[in-house]
């Protein structure tokens, strides 16, 4: 196993930088003629072609389009493996994981980040109450990231899109009751898992959807930025290479429009 020595995981441009570190380049004028994104280190963890598991710290834009590829899970969720119940953080690349829509699959790429404290709901996560989604739904208190999604079905989804189940972003849930977000008051750790095919882990009794960076016309962005995208996915060639989605993201206001209607 290869293994890139740990560092803290956060803003890589640091407070009162001087514009050439944090990026931002002055003309001729004195003035600031661009801005580069801020930069974090997201921790990637890859099985090789030849098994071996590889982790690495690859610097990337703080950007949406990185981060939600990183934020489904929190520390203490529990899936199932071929060997029994295991927590997201004890997961490693080469275990067998049970999913929802093809069986025990080999994980081949887990990543991770650091979400910093914030009040913003870009970085809120959900604590899921038991029983909050019915009975068993979860079988216990579950904590998830700010990018996760999970299977939800409805009559309303199927007049959308003609399939009976869609992903919705858990936190269209919270209701400040049984589904209740939260604001890390420190650094908190968050995953995500990939797999050959795009699928859904039953997570304490909720189908959470793993990696799938979502369409392919998301991916119209300048080469620099497709290009550090792809570094944070070496157990796929290209963007395509995730296929198709198991079910279509939709927002829960969606659907109550169809509802009303």
């Amino acid at each position: 196993m290869t293994q890139t020595l740990p560092a803290t995981a956060g803003l890589a441009v640091e407070p009162n930088t001087s514009p050439a570190r944090s990026g931002r380049i002055a003309s001729p004028s004195g003035q600031l003629s661009r801005v580069m994104p801020l930069m974090r280190k997201y921790e990637v963890a890859h099985l090789t072609p030849s098994s071996q598991i590889c982790e690495t710290l690859v610097p990337a834009p703080a950007a949406p389009l990185f981060e939600a590829a990183f934020a489904a899970f929190g520390r203490g969720a529990i899936l199932q493996t071929d060997h029994g119940p295991m927590a997201i953080e004890d997961l490693l690349p080469g275990d067998r994981v049970m999913t929802t829509h093809h069986g025990l699959q080999t994980l081949l790429w887990k990543g991770a980040m650091t979400l910093e404290p914030s009040q913003t709901s870009a970085s809120a996560m959900t604590r899921i109450t038991a029983d909050a989604l019915g009975l068993g739904r979860p079988a216990m208190d579950l904590v998830l990231g700010p990018s996760a999604h999970i299977l939800h079905k409805s009559p309303a989804i199927k007049a959308l899109t003609g399939t009976t189940e869609a992903l919705i972003p858990i936190g269209d849930f919270v209701d400040g009751n049984q589904l209740v977000a939260l604001h890390p008051v420190s650094r908190v750790q968050v995953y995500q898992i990939g797999f050959a095919r795009h699928t859904c882990v039953n997570v304490n009794g909720i189908a959470v959807e793993t990696l799938h960076p979502g369409p392919a016309h998301l991916f119209n962005a300048r080469a620099e930025i497709q290009q550090h995208f792809e570094e944070l996915f070496p157990h796929v060639q290209t963007p395509a290479a995730f296929g198709p989605m198991v079910a279509p993201r939709l927002r829960l206001d969606d659907l109550a429009l169809v509802q009303v209607a």
